[in-house]
């Protein structure tokens, strides 16, 4: 039997996490994953895992195979991970065997997902981390729909907008700074495919490497654009002025543009939290919400 178990955690937090309209998604999760077991000539097997967004459930294909079919939250973030799985095709990269981007269903080869860089003390976790983001920082695909570009004019107009709605609830000078930076940098920012969301529990080991990246969050820009999940994850292990020292030396970057794009971030993911708060009961563990306050005050001061 292909009977996908939804995880009861993953259930209960997707319409806290996604928005009300998940629950919905969540309840259909079972019939789809059964429809692309069929499709695909899978036998599922274990219990299913999730994270924040999505399902993955372990399976065979008919030759014995190891594999994992993921069922993903459809977004504008997530719209293109089997566009950039596909470009890197598993150098560096989860390996991509089949896909149905519509229905946000994918075909993966199996990881060790018990193994992550959290595993690794941050001084070795870090380089391995800028190491793989180095490797898949290749020309961005021209069918790729986000751009560093086009995000920055749309935050330079949002960013005070949303400031402003939530009752101005930290400092102008934030917001002011984020503007300039997005009006300063974006115009030119480059075509590299960035992985927005590369962070340590986003790297797992795996056989035919070392370490694999999984559930990019791509887009096209500069390198120094997705360098804020390294910040924000395993926070308490260093202070920012040695993390950054040690991501810009590891991820080989503009130190200037490195500070600038962290600080565009942490004020749109602080808004993002604060929306959350007001809209639904947001993640009081997610280290993107959490951290982003310090972080925006140590990177405005630069």
């Amino acid at each position: 039997m292909n009977d996908l178990r939804v995880p009861p955690l993953f259930a209960d937090r997707a319409p806290r996490v996604l928005g009300p309209e998940a629950a919905a998604w969540v309840a259909a999760l079972p019939d789809l994953a059964a429809a692309y077991a069929r499709k695909w000539g899978l036998t599922f097997e274990g219990e299913a895992m999730h994270g924040y967004v999505g399902v993955v459930q372990p399976a065979r294909l008919a030759d014995g195979t190891p594999v994992v079919l993921k069922l993903g939250w459809r977004d504008e973030e997530s719209a293109d991970e089997p566009l950039a799985l596909s470009t890197w095709a598993g150098r560096g990269a989860v390996l991509l065997l089949e896909s149905a981007p519509g229905d946000g269903v994918l075909l993966l080869e199996r990881l060790d997902a018990w193994r992550t860089l959290d595993d690794l003390p941050l001084r070795d976790a870090v380089p391995r981390l800028g190491e793989l983001a180095r490797r898949l920082a290749v020309p961005a695909p021209p069918s790729l729909r986000r751009h560093l570009r086009t995000e920055a004019a749309k935050l330079a107009e949002e960013l005070p907008r949303r400031w402003a709605a939530l009752g101005e609830p930290f400092e102008r000078r934030l917001v002011d700074d984020a503007v300039a930076i997005c009006r300063e940098l974006g115009p030119s920012a480059g075509g590299l495919l960035v992985n927005e969301d590369l962070h340590f529990q986003n790297v797992l080991a795996g056989s035919r490497e070392p370490w694999l990246v999984i559930d990019p969050k791509p887009l096209a820009g500069d390198l120094e654009w997705g360098v804020i999940p390294v910040f924000w994850n395993r926070f308490a292990e260093s202070t920012l002025d040695e993390r950054f020292a040690l991501v810009v030396a590891s991820h080989q970057l503009d130190a200037g543009k490195a500070r600038a794009w962290t600080l565009v971030r942490a004020v749109q993911n602080w808004l993002w939290m604060l929306e959350d708060l007001e809209e639904f009961e947001a993640d009081s563990d997610d280290p993107a919400f959490v951290t982003v306050p310090e972080i925006a005050l140590w990177a405005a001061d630069r």
